[in-house]
């Protein structure tokens, strides 16, 4: 079975500003990006992230062979709590999800 990060060209993760992150998925090709985003839905991004998937924006951008996610942050950037300054650490979990 493979995963995201086996098929996606890359996938990576940003803040959005201080209150939202989003996680882009490179696919690389057309198949890629079908296959993606056939197996990868928004309920199953707000499951692997525990948010409320009314909360989850899910951006397909097929000239590009993007498939973007954006959701509110946790926290709000800087905050005391906040364990990830830039959103970075997001993708490598995203590119762990299986598809088929």
């Amino acid at each position: 079975m493979s995963t995201v990060g086996q098929v996606a060209q890359k996938v990576r993760s940003k803040n959005a500003g201080p209150f939202w992150l989003t996680i882009d998925i490179f696919c690389g090709s057309d198949s890629a990006f079908r296959q993606i985003g056939n197996a990868v839905s928004t309920a199953r991004v707000a499951d692997l992230f525990q948010v409320a998937p009314d909360t989850v924006k899910r951006f397909d951008i097929a000239d590009l062979h993007v498939i973007k996610f954006s959701m509110p942050r946790p926290v709000v950037q800087g905050d005391i709590r906040d364990r990830d300054m830039h959103g970075a650490g997001w993708a490598p979990l995203l590119s762990e999800l299986a598809v088929n």
